[in-house]
């Protein structure tokens, strides 16, 4: 049942986005602003991140919904799942101003759904019609909507994700978070100190020029992070992105806990309290179906996208299947229990949870996991689409995945091949139980792509 991908003219898989002032204008967020609040008239919740470009392009997007007679209440600054978990409370929808982990001079927008979820293809499609249709019209004087600041909203989602963890779990647990300078500043700290830890923390202060590391939590930018872990006696650190649905973790030596290994963890411990069925992209590595399967759970692959894992889980859970878990191997993580979208507050909390329950520490749980290897890369490409549609025949035999671009599976091994959405680049994955088998796949796959590069 996996979901099908549809090509969208300006939103991508995670909304709109772009240089601020240059893609995203803000007469370009104002128009979209007056598409949502046709398409979805009523009451709108209206959210940013940190970027220094989000108050012009938030007042923009208000703007455009209060012009077409929708009531906008104003959340200000906060995480992107903050928001999708406060929508769910009446509002007719919501918009996210952030572009998540792209660098500062960039923004974006994204649309949330009544349920929470961010707004499927389908529906996008819908709405870029009306984005580059005929003029919106402009509500009479006398009906047009009225704007509310509620930043006191965000304390629900806090105790949201509280209610999940009673007591206090993480009593003599030192945890050091690096919000990265993002709306997490104002969340994460303040979850994990109502879980009993002590927090310390690196980039937290909200700065929309992220002035100590990028918003993408890279192993290098994380240095200071893990520095702090060490010099404090920390039990493990954590990070977010620019908007703080996905979190990464660092050991208690410091040492960067891969993606797919966090998922694992994670998935490991869900397993062992229920069993049922783990939606996850294509793209997620081996090591979170290897750790289902050894737990008596199995796993349904998507499109990549949270969207699509996210719609995955719901539709399925529709249907009577006992879904359990969901996510990405990037740190994006989904808690049915608690909403159907990537939740990184959510994840730090229940990193302490699995830890203080364990008795283990991160490093000793990440040993435990089965050992894969992952090779990441990818190619400037103009005729990525020919290129894919080609691939296939190179490899007669072997068994192939066409959810989203080309999987092709070896005896111990599999290698992704997949054109991006927005720019002309290949991007492959390959993930094997071994570093010979990796390298050996990934060597044969580079030299038949660059082949037949136009």
């Amino acid at each position: 049942m996996a979901a099908q991908k549809i090509l969208k003219r300006l939103f991508g898989t995670n909304g709109v986005r772009g240089v601020a002032g240059a893609d995203l204008t803000p007469e370009l967020v104002f128009t979209i602003g007056k598409a949502l609040g046709q398409m979805r008239p009523g009451c709108i919740a209206v959210g940013r991140d940190t970027r220094t470009s989000g108050e012009t392009l938030g007042k923009a997007l208000r703007a455009g919904l209060l012009a077409t007679g929708c009531d906008v209440h104003d959340c200000g600054i906060l995480p992107t799942p903050a928001l999708q978990y406060l929508v769910r409370d009446g509002y007719a929808g919501g918009a996210m101003i952030t572009a998540s982990h792209n660098p500062p001079e960039y923004n974006g927008v994204k649309i949330i759904e009544p349920d929470g979820t961010e707004m499927g293809d389908e529906e996008t499609v819908q709405l870029e019609e009306l984005i580059f249709g005929p003029a919106i019209p402009v509500t009479a004087w006398d009906r047009a909507g009225q704007e509310t600041p509620v930043p006191h909203h965000l304390d629900r989602y806090i105790e949201g994700i509280l209610s999940h963890f009673p007591g206090s779990l993480g009593k003599g647990m030192t945890v050091v978070v690096d919000p990265g300078s993002g709306p997490a500043c104002i969340t994460t700290p303040k979850i994990l100190e109502k879980l009993g830890c002590r927090v310390l923390t690196v980039n937290g202060v909200m700065d929309g020029t992220f002035p100590g590391r990028l918003p993408e939590p890279s192993v290098d930018g994380l240095k200071n992070l893990a520095d702090l872990v060490l010099s404090s006696g920390a039990s493990f650190g954590i990070a977010h992105d620019g908007d703080a649905d996905r979190a990464v973790f660092v050991d208690e030596k410091g040492t960067f806990i891969e993606e797919n290994e966090e998922f694992a963890i994670v998935v490991q411990h869900i397993c062992r309290q229920k069993t049922g069925v783990i939606v996850t992209p294509v793209s997620s590595g081996q090591v979170v179906e290897e750790t289902a399967r050894r737990e008596g759970s199995t796993v349904r692959y998507t499109p990549v996208g949270s969207i699509y894992v996210a719609r995955t889980m719901r539709e399925l859970m529709e249907q009577g299947v006992p879904v359990i878990f969901g996510g990405e191997g990037n740190g994006g993580l989904i808690f049915p229990d608690h909403q159907f979208c990537r939740d990184g507050g959510m994840t730090a909390a229940m990193m302490v949870s699995i830890i203080a329950g364990s008795g283990k520490k991160l490093s000793e749980l990440a040993r435990q996991l089965p050992r894969r290897h992952i090779i990441k890369d990818k190619f400037m490409a103009k005729n990525s689409a020919e290129i894919l549609a080609a691939l296939p025949l190179h490899f007669p035999g072997r068994t192939l995945d066409r959810t989203d671009g080309v999987k092709i599976y070896t005896s111990n091994a599999w290698a992704l091949v997949r054109a991006s959405g927005t720019e002309p680049i290949i991007r492959i994955i390959v993930d094997a139980g071994s570093p010979a088998e990796g390298r050996a796949l990934y060597a044969d796959l580079k030299s038949r792509i660059t082949g037949m590069m136009g």
